[in-house]
């Protein structure tokens, strides 16, 4: 599954959530309105918070891989020179 479709359920469903669970509790129009409210900037400051942490591990793992291939690349190198060296 991608990110792209994980965040947006994730998003999707919690307002779902939030707000069958306003709709669904005792009060007036006006604090029913206000609660939908709070729950969807609740909601989508989550969803924010989870966007910037997938953010911040792809940016990690991707510098992790780079940094590997350079090293992988030196050592590839390294035994070509040898090679070279020999014959």
């Amino acid at each position: 599954m991608s990110a792209g479709k994980f965040i947006a359920g994730f998003v999707v469903g919690g307002i779902v959530g939030a707000v069958t669970g306003v709709l669904l509790a005792p009060q007036s129009g006006k604090e029913t309105r206000e609660k939908i409210k709070e729950s969807s900037q609740m909601a989508y400051d989550k969803a924010q918070n989870t966007i910037r942490e997938i953010q911040e591990k792809a940016e990690s793992i991707t510098s992790d891989m780079s940094r590997k291939g350079e090293e992988l690349i030196s050592k590839i190198q390294g035994m070509i020179d040898k090679q070279k060296h020999e014959y």
